[in-house]
């Protein structure tokens, strides 16, 4: 990639979200558009838009975000997606502190020396040496010019510690305001008590539940609720509640068919028959309505009976004190480790009620388990991602296809490709991992969705560590000196080295078209949008289901903080070899948050 390329990337990248965000102020300035862009205000029943459509400017959106507090925030969405406004102001701190030292002082360093003239540059290849001046490849070797480096890494691990330690303190008294708060919540005066031993002679399930916590806490014990295996019961409930919903579709379509010239309207039918196409013809309302009939007495009976039969050895249990259920979830209730063991009890709405059920041992086998398969996919991706980043270079696909060489060889489409190619191809590749990592953390037995999404996020952040850092690193530099270091193989710590000032220049555009193209997109919601007025033309018929469409998800975390944190280590990575990178990761963490804050509080 030459100058010419990084500065098309750039500009390009630039352009495309100028014209997302114009886009975005035509289209959140339309009132049917309200449910996409500002979905939070509306469920807490405040006005979508302070002033109406008609004040708004291309602007307004970042005045508003900008001027949000964090009580705004935990009003709107709660503590944990305070604590991720923290993370992002405090990354952004710690590049922005540490560019005002390193910025001005490294670049005049790099760029005074002569080494890539004389033919001593450390890069791996002689591209890109416009930017090469501004990087530590510039350096000569035995300079003393790199005890500026050396200082410099020093400055940024010092603003680093330094940022941790006052977001740890920000983010603890967050924690203790959300558990003193007397907005009080069930979840805070409950305890998870999984691996209970088996039923003594005489006993139920609740009494002998009740009776050893009883002997425990006996002035602030309140009741305990035991742990049933519902994939019956719920079977039959997603049955009911799918009648239901069809019940109601039937009988809005019958609504809407009524009309002046018509007051009678005309009554849906359906087939009874495989999805609806074959089969007796009925009239739907009353078929759904005698479906609904039929099946709740059936429901009932399956509860009582799943209540009486189907007790697993898990309960959730209740004390009349917060400060008794914090302490029950921190103790040991039993000598045995896999007897008795306890948890703080999660949200009612976050709870995973299969995993409750599985023993101590059966947990600990399926978590070695699934970090072998981790361990296994994190190896096997590198190979492609490899092969992705040595593939898509232009130099490597004129050499691997060579017919391509007469298009390859125009400057416009090599400029453009150049530009995004490599970027894009790993992208795309990376957005095939996560359902996979959130079905493997699932399946260690976790027993709620905020853990499972914290154990993803963990395993992603690895993912993308080892693979997209050190993966594109050593694999675009592996496939151009393998004859090299076959040859002396003593050479390749040396090579490799070498090859990292050479990648900076992937990574300064990858950030760039993270945040620009990125971001972009997600402030627009294009596709978000899209989908619902699809939606809601072709497939809701009821209010119910309209709100369905347009009901905003999490800020998912399991991707999100992950994608977050690998840019965080490739900027402070490439803080001290090419400065450069410093403003792009202010300008990534910089529009994050001001772009997230703007979706959490529409």
């Amino acid at each position: 990639m030459d100058l010419t390329s990084f500065v098309t990337s750039l500009t390009t990248s630039f352009l495309i979200f100028v014209v997302l965000m114009l886009l975005f102020t035509w289209l959140s300035g339309r009132p049917g558009n309200k449910f996409i862009y500002y979905p939070n205000r509306i469920l807490k029943g405040f006005d979508p838009v302070e002033g109406g459509y008609a004040s708004r400017n291309p602007l307004s959106w970042a005045h508003e975000a900008f001027s949000s507090t964090e009580q705004d925030i935990i009003a709107i969405s709660g503590v944990d997606t305070a604590v991720y406004f923290v993370f992002l102001s405090t990354v952004l701190g710690i590049l922005v502190f540490s560019g005002v030292l390193l910025l001005p002082v490294l670049l005049p360093v790099a760029a005074t020396d002569n080494s890539v003239k004389t033919g001593n540059s450390t890069t791996s290849n002689n591209t890109f040496n416009d930017l090469d001046k501004l990087a530590m490849g510039n350096i000569g070797e035995k300079s003393h010019r790199l005890w500026a480096f050396l200082v410099g890494t020093y400055w940024v691990s010092f603003v680093t510690y330094y940022m941790l330690w006052k977001a740890y303190e920000h983010v603890s008294e967050l924690r203790a305001n959300a558990l003193e708060s007397p907005e009080v919540k069930p979840e805070q005066f409950a305890i998870l008590v999984r691996d209970i031993p088996d039923l003594p002679e005489g006993q139920t399930r609740k009494e002998q539940i009740d009776s050893y916590f009883k002997s425990i806490y006996p002035e602030t014990f309140y009741r305990s609720m035991v742990v049933t295996d519902n994939k019956v019961v719920n079977k039959i409930y997603e049955e009911l509640e799918g009648y239901k919903k069809k019940l109601a579709r039937a009988e809005a379509i019958y609504a809407d068919s009524k009309s002046t010239s018509k007051p009678e309207g005309t009554r849906p039918t359906n087939k009874t028959g495989l999805l609806g196409l074959v089969g007796e013809k009925v009239d739907s309302i009353d078929y759904y309505n005698e479906k609904i009939n039929e099946i709740i007495p059936k429901w009932e009976a399956e509860q009582k009976a799943t209540l009486r039969e189907k007790q697993q050895g898990a309960a959730i249990v209740f004390f009349t004190s917060r400060v008794t259920a914090a302490s029950a979830a921190q103790s040991l209730h039993a000598q045995m480790v896999d007897s008795w063991t306890v948890i703080d009890a999660p949200e009612p709405r976050q709870l995973i009620w299969p995993n409750f059920s599985l023993k101590f041992f059966n947990r600990q086998i399926r978590q070695k388990v699934v970090y072998l398969i981790v361990a296994l996919t994190i190896f096997f991706y590198m190979i492609p991602i490899g092969f992705i980043s040595a593939f898509t270079t232009l130099e490597n696909l004129k050499k691997l296809l060579p017919f391509l060489k007469s298009i390859i060889n125009q400057p416009e489409i090599r400029t453009i490709l150049e530009a995004y190619l490599p970027q894009i191809a790993l992208i795309v590749f990376l957005a095939m991992l996560p359902k996979f990592l959130l079905f493997l953390s699932k399946s260690e037995g976790i027993p709620s969705k905020s853990h499972i999404e914290r154990a993803a996020s963990g395993k992603y952040f690895y993912f993308s560590v080892l693979n997209v850092f050190i993966g594109v690193t050593v694999g675009g530099t592996l496939f151009t000196t393998f004859k090299t270091i076959q040859k002396t193989p003593d050479s390749a710590i040396t090579i490799l080295a070498n090859g990292l000032p050479a990648n900076a220049t992937f990574f300064l555009t990858y950030v760039a078209l993270k945040f620009f193209v990125g971001y972009g997109l997600e402030l627009s919601r294009i596709v978000p949008l899209i989908i619902f007025h699809l939606k809601k033309k072709y497939l809701c018929k009821t209010e119910a289901e309209v709100k369905e469409a347009w009901f905003p998800g999490d800020l998912s975390y399991a991707t999100k903080v992950p994608g977050d944190m690998l840019i965080v280590t490739i900027v402070l990575c490439y803080s001290i070899i090419a400065p450069l990178i410093i403003p792009f990761g202010v300008a990534y963490f910089g529009l994050g948050w001001l772009i997230q804050r703007n979706q959490v509080c529409g």
